[in-house]
């Protein structure tokens, strides 16, 4: 029986972790009596007792340890890493959650480790769009932005991937960082397509209209995600670019709710300081 194991180890936004698994297929097939014997010997020690299958065993321990660090158990989930290396240093897998979780523990000098763990990782399996979407959210989180964004072309080129919206968020939000706003609208706008709900997406896209003067795509830009994310649910930045977007569009009533929504729950925000200094100023666009 063969069983195949796939981890997906995904960021969303600005960091949030999700591993997900996907679970083992199994396959059978028919085996004439020659093959059997063969790979019962290769099993088997001469005493009788089966050999450990190292490749199949280290498989177990990168599931385990995906599972732990889901949970947020990065302890366990070291140690089960630590016994697949014993094993081999080769495991892709492994060196992609070996990265993420490092970079989770957030402390600089482990930080600083991933890196090299990363690089392993793409060494062993160069097209894997996981293993480069996660490389270029770490980069990106370092202020390496030229460097997140070889990463992330390549994991947003990759069809079929599953995670690929994602990835296209994460692409524009460093195109974003680069000051290449027209090539940032238009990887948006491919988020938006592989994933009609992406609210980072949407949030983007209506900065950048409001920035460009295009009030009236920026406020049904604005509306999507609001309806996305829920008019409850924004965080500081949402509420700060709705209301400069109802502002421009002279919707004074939706302006004062969302300013309403920004002192009560982000008193201390940046944004909330932002609108403070800015709140009598008569100037056509707020950055």
């Amino acid at each position: 029986m063969k069983k195949t194991v796939q981890h997906c180890v995904t960021f969303f936004g600005l960091g949030l972790l999700v591993v997900s698994l996907q679970g083992c297929q199994a396959s059978f097939g028919l085996m004439n009596n020659k093959k059997s014997n063969t790979q019962a010997a290769q099993n088997t020690r001469s005493d009788g007792a089966f050999k450990p299958d190292k490749k199949k065993s280290a498989e177990i321990r990168v599931q385990i340890a995906a599972e732990y660090l889901r949970t947020g158990d990065v302890d366990a989930a070291k140690r089960a890493l630590d016994e697949v290396f014993k094993e081999t240093t080769r495991n892709a897998r492994a060196n992609m959650l070996m990265a993420v979780l490092l970079q989770q523990e957030g402390s600089p000098e482990n930080v600083a480790k991933a890196d090299e763990y990363f690089k392993r990782a793409i060494s062993l399996d160069p097209d894997d769009a996981q293993t480069r979407n996660n490389y270029g959210r770490y980069l990106f989180q370092l202020g390496r932005y030229n460097d997140a964004l070889s990463q992330l072309q390549v994991a947003g080129a990759k069809l079929g991937y599953d995670q690929r919206g994602l990835a296209l968020e994460n692409l524009g939000l460093t195109y974003i960082k680069l000051g290449d706003v027209p090539n940032a609208e238009k990887t948006f706008r491919q988020a938006l397509q592989v994933n009609r709900n992406s609210a980072v997406s949407m949030l983007e896209l209506a900065e950048i209209f409001y920035l460009r003067q295009q009030f009236a795509q920026a406020n049904e830009m604005y509306g999507n995600y609001a309806r996305v994310v829920g008019d409850n649910n924004q965080d500081a930045r949402g509420l700060w670019v709705g209301i400069r977007v109802a502002r421009a569009n002279g919707d004074n009533m939706s302006k004062q709710v969302l300013v309403n929504q920004l002192r009560a729950l982000f008193p201390n925000s940046q944004e909330y300081q932002r609108y403070l200094q800015l709140q009598y100023s008569t100037e056509a666009v707020w950055k």
